[in-house]
């Protein structure tokens, strides 16, 4: 068997796929990975595994891998290579359950559904766009993901009423009729079929292009939109995408970052704001992200009631207490160390995070980590607030902890993202006010 230490090494820390080939130049096995130096490592480890891997492991004799800007894009090569060369072990250990296929349909609003190999193989449907087989692959969450990246529609077209993620900016209007097929091919399902083969940098590319156009056209709303779906399609948070059947197969994770990583993989971060306009007017807002984005849906809006005055802290400190009035039951003892959260419900629940947010200095975080210890929850908190010259964002954490202060060094762009939509949403539920008063 050959070693591959030094190989291993030199490779980096991010997603992408790794192919094992054997003594003839055959391609025998395609993988995909978080981090494809730990991935790969895996396999060499020394430790013992299954034998139908450890025959594989003894036929490899050479190791290429393709880095991708996201586990998505990852799952997207692997498919690829996989329907082209057929490697031997992914042939010879396919599992009907865990291959799945994303097809597109022929309607003149196409619907786009997952199939698993055994659907796809009895229905042999005509469909106008067939990809995968994706192996190891969360299908629910792979369509989220595509759905919010790329205006996927689930409703009925023409119906006599908005769906729910029409009135989120999720939906470009099948239910509405303001899009019609045509536009709904063009705007919806040929970016998305680009993506599947591979080719985001062609996607941004067009979105850029008409964004562009918009824009000369001042239809500034249209222009938003694509700026935003370019900036997502740039930043996709998709780690929670795999099985973890899949992604520790052979052995285990024993790298520091892949420790911090599984503490945050499925990542729920609330983010605070206060808008504060004189002494009346007084708002703050909650955004929440999840591993996929924005979850509008769960956005809350608190008019202040209790401050005098203009103190941010204070404000801050009324909309936490007002938050964890709602909290669910759930058991995150094993991410934070609690042993007594399980007890607590409350029929108007909303899910506890792993992780807050706020725009502010020392002051903010010290208040938030008090009202948080007060309450008995053990939740990590980061403030965000701007430096000496106005300019750079100055990161304050409440909590030491490695495991949460590399993932905020290493997710520096998200938490900025996050902040951002806090204020643009305290700053919109401000503005309503005004015209209502």
């Amino acid at each position: 068997m050959a070693t591959f230490e030094n190989k291993i090494k030199n490779l980096s820390q991010v997603p992408g796929i790794y192919l094992f080939y054997n003594k003839d130049k055959e391609l025998i096995y395609v993988g995909k990975a978080t981090s494809l130096r730990s991935r790969v490592g895996s396999y060499f480890s020394g430790r013992r595994t299954s034998r139908p891997i450890e025959q594989m492991i003894h036929e490899v004799t050479s190791i290429k891998t393709k880095e991708t800007d996201s586990v998505l894009e990852a799952v997207i090569l692997e498919g690829s290579y996989i329907k082209k060369y057929r490697p031997k072990y992914n042939i010879d250990w396919k599992d009907d359950k865990s291959w799945n296929y994303i097809v597109v349909t022929k309607e003149d609003y196409p619907k786009v559904k997952t199939l698993r190999a055994h659907e796809y193989e009895k229905e042999k449907g005509d469909y106008l766009y067939i990809f995968g087989p994706y192996p190891g692959l969360k299908t629910r969450e792979m369509m989220k993901l595509l759905e919010r990246l790329f205006f996927i529609s689930t409703c009925k077209p023409n119906a006599k009423r908005e769906c729910l993620y029409h009135q989120m900016g999720q939906c470009l209007g099948v239910c509405t009729g303001e899009i019609n097929a045509k536009e709904y091919k063009q705007k919806v399902i040929r970016p998305l079929a680009m993506f599947l083969r591979g080719n985001k940098k062609g996607v941004i590319k067009n979105l850029e292009k008409k964004m562009k156009e918009v824009s000369k056209a001042e239809d500034f709303e249209e222009a938003a939109r694509l700026r935003n779906q370019i900036s997502a399609l740039q930043r996709i948070q998709d780690i929670a995408l795999l099985n973890k059947t899949f992604f520790t197969a052979g052995a285990r994770r024993d790298s520091s970052r892949a420790v911090h990583t599984r503490v945050f993989e499925n990542q729920r971060i609330e983010g605070y704001d206060i808008s504060n306009l004189g002494t009346s007017g007084k708002v703050g807002s909650m955004v929440v992200f999840d591993s996929h984005g924005p979850v509008k849906s769960e956005y809350r809006k608190f008019k202040i009631k209790g401050v005098e005055g203009q103190s941010d802290v204070d404000c801050l400190a009324e909309i936490l207490e007002r938050r964890l009035q709602h909290v669910e039951t759930q058991n995150i003892a094993s991410v934070h160390g609690l042993q007594n959260i399980a007890s607590v419900q409350n029929k108007s629940a909303w899910q506890l995070p792993n992780i807050i947010l706020v725009d502010g200095g020392l002051p903010q975080v010290n208040r938030a980590k008090k009202i948080l210890k007060e309450n008995k929850f053990d939740i990590p908190v980061v403030g965000i607030a701007k430096g000496p010259a106005r300019k750079k964002n100055e990161f304050i954490l409440g909590s030491k902890k490695k495991d949460f202060v590399d993932w905020v060094n290493e997710n520096q762009g998200l938490l900025i993202r996050v902040r951002d939509e806090a204020h643009r949403f305290a700053i919109k539920y401000q503005r309503i006010l005004r015209k209502i008063n």
